[in-house]
């Protein structure tokens, strides 16, 4: 169906038609009457606007792209969906693409965003970026980007991300007023700048208390190249750590999946959790309220993290504020305790001791 189709059925001129169903400023002085026959004549015909058409006649594509690094990943679904919902009532349609963690993917998903004139950019980034120089051509084409789950304000991008030292804080702090002192901690990895401040968090609090973190305990996650790494992670690490029989009554783990990891590598040695040991993670992906014991955990606000990416995204497209979205800077996210079934207090009479290694 076409916009002549549509003004033979209605007995209006194709420029009267066209000036209705595409709502031009000019409408207004169309009678009410006229535009509702139009309309309802274009939907006895089936007729749908040419979104492509008056994209390139208003030089407005209306799109916004998002750029996610691994799709699969838990940290991601959340989200995705706070981004969706929140485009989801204005005129703007994302376009998802999944780079796979494979830097040249996302390199040339990023041309091809860009060839098609979107308007805005979501980066939803994990440590992978950090070795992908690209944000030249985004500056170079001017176009609005937020990073979530990086910061990368010093490069001038509006950035959200969850308050990560507050969180490691929190989650020693959670374990350390549970009684326990000898706790085995789960690092992320060494390239990761989440791994770097949840580790700043955790070592600030046992300054203040003056708990002795044993080195022995603290041990780091390889590079993690797909969300599963970080689940075999935690299993062979902490699988090592039981094998050097060293005495621990709980284990801060870098994420839920590495917590998921430990859970599997200490049930394989014997070990319950929480009587014998507890378990923290990080994050509350869905994985972990479902597992059993349910894993006690750092929430991030997910949810809202990306519904605050598309909304700083669709501020920086209006043309009063494209200046000012050429200043990033960070916000913060504030993460949250949410205590489930996989750490308790460490009861009387029972000793770090009586967590080494089973004979």
């Amino acid at each position: 169906m076409t916009l002549a189709d549509v003004a033979r059925a209605s007995g209006f001129s194709t420029s009267t038609v066209s000036i209705v169903l595409n709502e031009a400023p000019l409408s207004r002085y169309v009678a009410a009457k006229t535009k509702e026959h139009i309309r309802k004549k274009a939907d006895q015909l089936g007729y749908h606007p040419d979104a492509l058409a008056r994209s390139l006649s208003l030089r407005h594509s209306h799109t916004i792209g998002v750029l996610v690094f691994d799709i699969s990943d838990p940290f991601c679904m959340s989200l995705l969906r706070g981004i969706e919902r929140t485009l989801y009532p204005t005129p703007y349609l994302p376009i998802i693409m999944d780079a796979d963690n494979r830097p040249e993917q996302f390199e040339r998903y990023l041309d091809m965003l860009i060839g098609r004139r979107v308007e805005g950019l979501i980066l939803v980034a994990n440590w992978l970026f950090a070795e992908i120089d690209t944000l030249s051509k985004i500056e170079k084409n001017k176009i609005p980007i937020t990073s979530v789950g990086r910061d990368l304000s010093v490069r001038s991008v509006r950035s959200v991300v969850v308050d990560n030292e507050a969180g490691g804080y929190a989650a020693i702090q959670h374990l350390y007023g549970l009684g326990h002192r000898k706790i085995a901690i789960l690092r992320g990895p060494q390239a990761m700048e989440d791994s770097l401040r949840r580790w700043r968090g955790i070592q600030r609090f046992a300054a203040e208390v003056g708990l002795q973190l044993d080195p022995r305990l603290t041990v780091q996650l390889p590079s993690l190249m797909d969300p599963v790494s970080g689940f075999e992670g935690g299993m062979q690490l902490t699988a090592e750590l039981v094998e050097r029989n060293l005495p621990f009554s709980a284990i801060l783990a870098f994420d839920d999946l590495t917590a998921l990891g430990a859970i599997r590598a200490l049930w394989a040695a014997g070990r319950r959790v929480p009587e014998d040991c507890s378990v923290i993670g990080f994050d509350d992906v869905p994985h972990a309220a479902l597992t059993s014991p349910a894993i006690t955990t750092i929430r991030q606000p997910l949810l809202e993290m990306g519904a605050l990416a598309a909304r700083l995204v669709l501020d920086a497209i209006k043309p009063s504020r494209r200046d000012s979205a050429q200043q990033g800077f960070v916000h913060l996210m504030q993460p949250e305790l949410v205590q489930r079934d996989s750490a308790r207090r460490l009861t009387i009479g029972r000793t770090s001791k009586s967590l080494s290694r089973k004979s």
